[in-house]
């Protein structure tokens, strides 16, 4: 039985072997020009466990020893305080601490997602960016306006009846270098917009295919983006054994501290998977105004009278985070 830790970088990869006693068997650094080489290093040990960091460039490396019938390990890079905390620190000493580490059983494990979960990923991650920069060309036109005294509700701004309105009473109270910047930012507005709709349509496509998918948009307020996203974050669902394992990954549970006998509840995390976060708590608002009699609503409407709510949304979509687990496990749609 050998173990192995493999340091990844863009043109190399560092390369550490230890058998079951703890020997180091092989440390070589190896070009990721010819990934061939990797396979050919590894190949006198048999069976072998391989470790690699979290990092932009696992995804080639599982796909290449997978195959060969080495058996992959993804670790948690952030979970991986032994190597941030090592007093020497360069590639040859990090993989031979992913190696003993392995051996040890202290890897925190991280899952390898397949090419499919990766590409949906992806795509949901193209969509987010542009949307993103649209959001921020629209902030900088909002900041010029309001140096002027000039107020617009935020979600009219992309809307083609406020050009008029723009045009007409914006327009004579801005500077020259106001009305500049204002132009050019609409322009890119207007670059975006078609590319983010042409992604929408893609993401309505991919998420009609996916069976996960189609089962969560059964929720009400959870439309294609929203079921692509979560069916990609959270496939497989047997890989968390509790719904509570599922909400810790999401981030809603509240951290706990516990000392001389008090315990305290504070915030919640921000070392989780935000995208998972981000998708359950904006779900809450549109799920209220679709499904005014389901539980959930129920749920929020209580918090949200105790605590406000900022709490109440986010200790609602921890139950969110529950029923999806159900749901998942189950094979079931929503039953409200």
């Amino acid at each position: 039985m050998f173990f192995a830790g493999i340091d990844a970088h863009l043109k190399y990869v560092q390369v550490a072997v230890l058998d079951r006693l703890g020997k180091l068997t092989l440390k070589t650094r190896l070009s990721t020009r010819e990934p061939q080489q990797l396979l050919e290093a590894l190949a006198p040990f048999r069976p072998l466990d391989v470790v690699v960091e979290t990092c932009p460039f696992w995804p080639w490396i599982h796909e290449l020893l997978v195959p060969a019938g080495i058996r992959f390990h993804l670790a948690h890079a952030k979970e991986l305080r032994a190597i941030a905390a090592a007093p020497q620190k360069n590639d040859a000493v990090d993989a031979e601490l992913l190696a003993r580490m392995l051996l040890s059983g202290l890897i925190p494990e991280a899952y390898p997602r397949p090419v499919h979960q990766r590409e949906q990923l992806r795509l949901l991650r193209h969509r987010a960016g542009l949307v993103r920069q649209r959001t921020r060309l629209a902030s900088r036109i909002h900041s010029q306006l309001h140096q002027q005294r000039l107020s617009l509700p935020r979600e009219k701004l992309l809307r083609q009846a406020t050009r008029e309105w723009l045009h007409t009473t914006a327009w004579p109270q801005l500077t020259d270098e106001q009305r500049a910047l204002v132009t050019t930012h609409l322009e890119l507005i207007d670059q975006l917009t078609p590319m983010i709709r042409a992604l929408d349509r893609r993401i309505g496509a991919a998420a009609a295919e996916d069976s996960t998918a189609t089962r969560l948009a059964t929720i009400p307020g959870i439309g294609p983006y929203r079921s692509l996203l979560l069916a990609a974050e959270l496939s497989p669902i047997q890989r968390f054994p509790r719904p509570e394992h599922l909400v810790s990954y999401a981030g809603l549970a509240p951290v706990t501290r516990s000392s001389g006998g008090h315990t305290r509840h504070g915030s919640i995390p921000r070392g989780a998977n935000r995208w998972v976060r981000g998708a359950l708590v904006s779900a809450i608002p549109s799920h209220v105004q679709h499904a005014p009699e389901s539980t959930i609503t129920a749920t929020y409407e209580q918090l949200k009278a105790r605590l406000g709510w900022r709490v109440a949304r986010v200790a609602t979509a921890r139950k969110l985070a529950r029923i999806i687990y159900h749901m998942l496990q189950r094979a079931e749609n929503w039953r409200g």
